[in-house]
C-alpha cells in the first residue's frame, strides 16, 4: 500500500458523491437510511465557539481528516466537530512509516503532513463547499452546523514561517478561491448559487505539539494564537 496521497479534483468529486446518492442512495458506500439527520435529532443540538453545531461529537485529527471525502463521509455520519489534520511549515519530508515504533503497544503510522500545506488547504475547502450541497440537497436546515477545527504545530518558529500564515489567512478569508470553485462546479449543481457558502473555513485552533516540546515553549505558542 502506497503512503502517498493523491487528492481529487472538486468537480470529479462531487460528480462521484452526485452520481452515486442519485443512483444507489449511497455516497462512498455509505447508504442514505444511516446519514444523520440533524431535523430527527434536535437534542443533538450545542454550542461551541459561539456557533451552533448539530452534535457535540466529532472526527479527531489524522491523516483521515487530510482527505476532502474522509471529511464529508464522517460529516454524513453525524460528525459535526471536524478536527482537520495538523499542519506544519514542513510539509514536504520523506519520513519512514511507521514513524514511532512503540514495541509494546502499537504503531504510529502518520506524519504532519502528507500534503503540503496549500494542498491541506484545497482538500478543507473541497470538503467544506460539499459538505454545504449536500446539506442543501439533502435539506438538512439552513447551515450544515458544523465547525472545521485547525490543529497546527509544531513550534512558534515554524508557525511563524510565511506557508502557515498564508494558511492561517486562507483558512480565515479565501473568498476568491471559493468563488472559482463554484464557477468550477456550478454546471453540475446549479443550486449552489443560492447556498450560503462562508469564506471562513475556521476561527479556531487546536495546538498540536511534538513530544516533550518544552513548557515555555508551548506557553509562547499558546500566547501567539490568543492574539491572533
Amino acid at each position: 500500500m502506497s503512503d502517498k496521497f493523491y487528492p481529487i479534483e472538486i468537480k470529479q468529486l462531487l460528480q462521484l458523491v452526485l452520481n452515486e446518492l442519485n443512483n444507489h442512495k449511497s455516497i462512498f458506500g455509505i447508504p442514505n437510511e444511516l446519514f444523520f439527520n440533524p431535523n430527527k435529532n434536535l437534542q443533538y443540538k450545542t454550542k461551541q465557539f459561539n456557533q451552533t453545531i448539530d452534535t457535540p461529537i466529532g472526527v479527531a485529527a489524522g491523516p483521515h481528516s487530510q482527505m476532502a471525502q474522509n471529511i464529508i463521509g464522517a460529516w454524513l455520519m453525524g460528525a459535526r466537530y471536524i478536527e482537520l489534520k495538523t499542519i506544519q511549515t514542513l510539509d514536504e519530508l520523506e519520513v519512514s512509516k511507521p514513524c514511532i515504533d512503540m514495541q509494546d503497544e502499537g504503531y504510529n503510522c502518520e506524519w504532519s503532513q502528507e500534503l503540503k500545506i496549500n494542498e491541506s488547504f484545497n482538500e478543507y475547502l473541497n470538503a467544506w463547499i460539499i459538505i454545504h450541497i449536500l446539506n442543501h440537497k439533502l435539506k438538512f436546515g439552513k447551515t450544515p452546523g458544523t465547525i472545521f477545527n485547525m490543529s497546527v504545530g509544531y513550534n512558534l518558529e515554524g508557525i511563524l514561517k510565511d506557508n502557515v500564515q498564508w494558511f492561517f489567512s486562507k483558512m480565515n478569508s479565501c473568498t476568491n478561491e471559493l468563488e472559482v470553485k463554484i464557477n468550477e462546479i456550478k454546471g453540475i449543481y446549479p443550486e449552489i448559487e443560492s447556498i450560503q457558502i462562508p469564506s471562513q473555513l475556521s476561527n479556531n485552533i487546536t495546538l498540536s505539539t511534538m513530544h516533550g516540546c518544552p513548557a515555555n515553549e508551548i506557553e509562547a505558542i499558546a500566547g501567539y494564537l490568543l492574539r491572533f
